[in-house]
């Protein structure tokens, strides 16, 4: 299993600092990933991959109960310290089986900038058709193909390990590269519906802080999410 999967140990406090106001994070993907969240108040949500706890705190704060989890024990930390009482947090690699949770108990999951880290997404899409009600939804994103194939200057069809530099300039993570044929046929074919899907441009506030960034990113494809519901 290809190594340095999560933000672990010194990655965790650098993805902290990072994920809060970056263009990525903060601009593009959060905002995209909650709107297709869509009314979560009263909600049981799941947020897969919870991180620093961006998200989970976005959603507790509109009103849904929120069950964080989360590989590294660092961003665990900061995690359950950005949200307190407000959601739980859990320590759980999810390669494995979503133990302890029951069978259809979450109204919706969430899984933002995740997927292509996993070395078993099969086994992570069958546990969350599990534990999603009939009916519930999975907002889900990733890497967009395209970026990926012009950064890596190679196959738009490649699937390998590659590592993506981290903005410190020292240190990587691991991700695998999915077309879109891939990306789409593993979700289908773990038996959601797909409802709606996005290539999110970053919001307009991110103009107000560096208009030559925005107009760059808001021109060419960077993240792709999806809105998926479990028949």
């Amino acid at each position: 299993m290809p190594s340095n999967l999560a933000y672990h140990g010194p990655l965790g406090d650098i993805f902290n600092d990072h994920a809060e106001n970056s263009a990525y994070n903060a601009y593009i993907d959060r905002p995209a990933m909650l709107e297709l969240a869509g009314d979560v108040a009263g909600r049981r949500i799941l947020d897969a991959g919870c991180g620093a706890g961006f998200y989970a705190d976005a959603l507790a704060e509109r009103g849904a109960s929120v069950l964080g989890l989360e590989d590294s024990a660092v961003l665990v930390e900061h995690a359950r310290t950005r949200l307190g009482d407000r959601a739980e947090v859990r320590r759980h690699d999810l390669n494995t089986p979503l133990d302890g949770l029951a069978d259809g108990s979450f109204d919706g999951v969430l899984c933002a900038l995740v997927l292509h880290h996993l070395a078993d997404r099969g086994r992570f899409l069958a546990e969350v058709f599990r534990v999603l009600r009939p009916g519930g939804w999975l907002v889900l994103s990733t890497t967009h193909p395209t970026a990926d194939w012009q950064h890596f200057a190679d196959s738009y069809y490649s699937e390998e390990w590659v590592d993506l530099p981290l903005p410190d300039g020292r240190h990587s993570v691991r991700l695998q590269r999915m077309n879109l044929e891939v990306f789409l046929g593993e979700l289908l074919g773990a038996g959601f519906v797909l409802e709606r899907l996005t290539e999110p441009r970053p919001v307009e506030a991110y103009r107000e802080l560096d208009a030559g960034r925005y107009d760059r990113l808001a021109h060419r494809p960077t993240l792709l999410a999806v809105r998926l519901r479990r028949p």
